[in-house]
């Protein structure tokens, strides 16, 4: 059985642009299991450290470990942007894309594409360009074509933020059967009912720094600090 690439290690990473810091120092591990959410108000930093995990924002400072060498953790993690980025090709390229990357074989993405698409409901728009789909259908497309693969670890930024409600439920219900297939899903959002709903354990981010983290329950019935409380309290914290 392959192992997880899983925990990931973050050791006093920093990260500064122009002399401001944006992050850190951080020192955080995330297990392999559940949904860690990430949440914090606007400019705390959230997507930052999204980035620093998934590895295309560069360090000023400190180490992030993975327990696989790097290039084999890059193979086998996915991220999803706030703005779906599409492919301009049909909905089943831009499913395709990634199984024919990692070299499978055609009978295999066949079956995935079909799979995928009654999955997300765009059976019907096999054939359409990606780029002419709702913004719903988008995000939904997305999704899929990250959890294709099926990664030990998606990163989600903010996915659901321009959704109605339906489209939401709907993208809520992808990650659910995400993680009961074992994906560890690391994802930020301003939706503080989605993360009751969905986070099996939280972080709070505030000024670039981790202010407090730990189990859903706890976090979000019982926060320790008094910024967290008044995070929750939807007051303006500076």
């Amino acid at each position: 059985m392959v192992s997880s690439i899983l925990p990931l290690t973050l050791a006093d990473v920093a990260v500064y642009r122009r002399g401001k810091r944006l992050l850190g120092p951080v020192n955080l591990t995330l297990q392999p299991e559940g949904l860690t959410m990430i949440i914090g108000p606007n400019g705390s930093g959230k997507t930052t450290l999204l980035r620093v995990m998934h590895g295309v924002e560069r360090l000023s400072k400190g180490v992030t470990t993975w327990s696989v060498p790097e290039a084999e953790a890059r193979h086998r993690q996915s991220y999803v942007f706030q703005t779906p980025i599409m492919l301009r090709r049909t909905v089943a390229d831009n499913l395709k894309y990634p199984l024919k990357l990692s070299g499978a074989p055609r009978a295999q993405i066949e079956d995935q594409v079909e799979k995928w698409t009654n999955r997300i409901g765009l059976a019907d728009r096999i054939s359409l360009q990606a780029t002419r789909l709702s913004g719903g259908e988008k995000q939904k497309l997305a999704l899929a074509r990250a959890l294709i693969r099926k990664p030990d670890v998606l990163f989600l930024d903010e996915p659901c933020a321009n959704l109605d409600g339906a489209s939401t439920r709907e993208i809520e219900t992808i990650l659910h059967d995400a993680l009961r297939g074992k994906t560890k899903i690391i994802m930020t959002t301003h939706d503080l009912g989605q993360a009751r709903r969905l986070a099996s354990d939280a972080i709070f981010m505030l000024h670039g720094v981790v202010h407090e983290t730990g189990a859903a329950d706890p976090f979000f019935k019982a926060p320790r600090t008094a910024e967290l409380q008044a995070f929750f309290r939807g007051d303006i914290i500076i």
